[in-house]
């Protein structure tokens, strides 16, 4: 049986996509609201188009979370999963490359 994905998780791969599609003009109004060098008007008008863009497309929105069961701590950030599921899916085997240390 499958694992349901937690709405955590849902979330977070929301954000990641909208950060992503959205990337490139944040930056370039973020770019021209933050620049000195030009007049008042033009960047308070890129701050005015800045506020316009969703919750999802900042990417301090996107945190990095544990795909089995969405927990925010301890994420292993090469296999994408906490310590507890890490080490549940390496005593079962379930990851390549990784077995039970002794020495």
């Amino acid at each position: 049986m499958g694992l349901r994905p937690n709405i955590r998780v849902l979330r977070d791969m929301k954000a990641r996509q909208g950060v992503l599609d959205n990337e490139v003009t944040r930056r370039a109004y973020l770019f021209v609201a933050r620049n000195q060098n030009l007049p008042p008007q033009i960047r308070h008008q890129a701050q005015l188009q800045l506020n316009t863009f969703g919750r999802y497309t900042r990417p301090t929105t996107v945190k990095n979370r544990c795909y089995a069961s969405g927990r925010g701590r301890g994420i292993m950030s090469e296999f994408g999963l906490c310590r507890y599921q890490f080490r549940l899916k390496a005593l079962a085997g379930m990851l390549n490359g990784v077995k039970k240390a002794s020495w």
